[in-house]
């Protein structure tokens, strides 16, 4: 019976595949669809209202009259919908929010997240990815066997309780397909649990006892944790001998390179394929269409027109912006987005790099405030990233967590550099080796790093701070950072972060 549903399933994608296969080489005309519609519906609407959004004919005259827009220039619109105001930022009242803590804030972001954009743009860019995943992989049998997603919770709004707000990821899973609810593991009540602790031992204990699971999903950091719970608990090597029918992971949420030797040492398998996606709070955006490839196809036809920001006007009030069709290969740029749930030209602080054109695919480069520049480097999170990768690749070693940061000139720095503070999962017999094998691979990959490294005029070798396994999770702990959607920030352009979590060092 199941192996039934999966082939009326794979019919299903293959006819999705029809869709996708239009968008990826006519964005340009279902990107102009999407913005008429979006702002024909919030037409009425008080921002719609406030920027004559009847009167909007072209795609020029949006950028010209609409302003660009941060979390803070709408955060009060924000606060009054989910207090009950209607026909705010979009039409209707809205009950669902989705919490966006951030990596380099201690404040929390509530993006709205009504219907429309939960089954137009959420739960149609999973449908996208599924499609994606089994168009590559025959074989693929996620609706033949269980599948399982770690997500966040949700709950009331304390003095407002119609409104609810929570993880995107919990959101996604309350509001499931019925056909996915059917092969999804363990329980709803299980992983909605609200103590993120307590969830991953009960899922740790259900999922240990199962043997049928075939794909999985969620932030590498907690798969990580899950696993080895899991592995614990059973007395396996592997999570193969665990759940034999194993065959693919979806990720997202950070960069994947640090982490894939640990993930080959927990599923030493040829056949076992990994899939990256780009779900944020704010939208889903993108999807890994070509699994020999480190992209992801732009997700054109999804509820969100999509405009970019060169880097030189990232700082400005006013940014110019350049569409689709002009963006060139090879530049970062800060993305921006109007979508169906009110956010409009918004720009939720992500940088990508577009590697191929039709299919518009791109790389997701880092944060617009996560990088390094205190020397005129320009270091950003996929430089660092690729370089660690390439660094354990050559020393047979493996890294769990890392973030770095400047070390400014002082009466004890007559020189600049960059401290790393690296969590190993597997380490690497010569550590001094090691970093100056990061070094230079960081210095091939990012030619503004060389040149101010060259002959150490400029900037010193980066140091190197291991530290215990464990360590991140009690500083993330300690900050009140501990779940699924919580990342460990990369890099800062300050040294608080480092600083912090050196003191965790030795702290159990």
């Amino acid at each position: 019976m199941k192996w039934l549903i999966n082939e009326a399933v794979k019919r299903y994608l293959a006819l999705r595949m029809k869709r996708i296969e239009y968008y990826m080489l006519h964005p340009e005309v279902t990107q102009e669809r999407w913005l008429r519609k979006i702002l024909d519906n919030a037409r009425t609407t008080e921002f719609g209202r406030r920027y004559d959004f009847a009167s909007i004919q072209s795609v020029e005259t949006f950028r010209d009259r609409v302003p660009a827009h941060e979390y803070d220039d709408i955060k009060n619109d924000i606060h009054r919908m989910m207090h009950g105001e209607r026909n705010v930022l979009w039409p209707g009242e809205i009950n669902w929010y989705s919490k966006s803590s951030g990596t380099t804030s201690d404040k929390s972001k509530f993006i709205p997240v009504p219907y429309s954009n939960l089954f137009q743009c959420h739960v149609a860019g999973a449908w996208d990815s599924v499609a994606l995943l089994y168009a590559n992989k025959p074989d693929m049998a996620g609706f033949q066997y269980k599948h399982l997603f770690v997500p966040g919770s949700f709950q009331p709004l304390s003095n407002y309780p119609k409104t609810r707000v929570g993880d995107i990821s919990a959101i996604l899973v309350q509001h499931m397909p019925t056909i996915a609810k059917l092969f999804y593991t363990p329980d709803f009540h299980t992983v909605l649990e609200p103590n993120f602790e307590e969830k991953i031992q009960k899922i740790a204990d259900i999922t240990s006892k199962q043997n049928d699971i075939a794909l999985f999903g969620g932030v590498p950091t907690w798969i990580i944790v899950l696993f080895r719970m899991i592995l614990e608990k059973t007395g396996k090597k592997n999570m193969l001998e665990v759940w034999p029918h194993l065959q693919a992971y979806v990720h997202g949420g950070v960069g994947f390179e640090p982490y894939r030797e640990t993930f080959r040492t927990l599923i030493p398998s040829d056949n076992f394929v990994y899939q990256e996606i780009y779900n944020a709070s704010e939208g889903y955006f993108g999807a890994q269409c070509d699994l020999a490839t480190n992209d992801m196809l732009l997700l054109a036809d999804n509820g969100v027109f999509y405009e970019f920001v060169p880097f030189e006007e990232w700082q400005k009030k006013h940014p110019k912006t350049v569409l689709l069709s002009d963006v060139q290969l090879g530049e970062v740029y800060a993305i921006m987005i109007t979508s169906n749930n009110g956010l409009w030209r918004y720009l939720p602080g992500d940088t990508v790099v577009f590697t191929r054109k039709y299919p518009f695919c791109f790389q997701i480069t880092g944060r617009t405030r996560q990088f390094i520049n205190a020397f005129g480097e320009e270091v950003m999170v996929g430089d660092t990233d690729k370089a660690l990768a390439d660094a354990c690749r050559q020393m047979n070693a493996a890294v769990s967590e890392y973030t770095a940061a400047p070390v400014y000139f002082s009466r004890e720095n007559d020189k600049g550099g960059h401290e790393w503070v690296v969590e190993f999962d597997k380490e690497p017999a010569d550590l001094e080796l090691f970093r100056r094998v990061l070094d230079e691979s960081l210095q091939r990959i990012n030619s503004d790093y060389e040149a101010k490294r060259y002959k150490g005029i400029a900037l010193e070798r980066l140091s190197l701070q291991p530290v215990p396994r464990g360590t991140f999770l009690r500083w993330m702990r300690a900050r009140g950072k501990f779940g699924n959607q919580n990342k460990v920030p990369r890099l800062a352009n300050h040294r608080r972060f480092v600083e912090e979590v050196m003191r965790y060092k030795f702290e159990t």
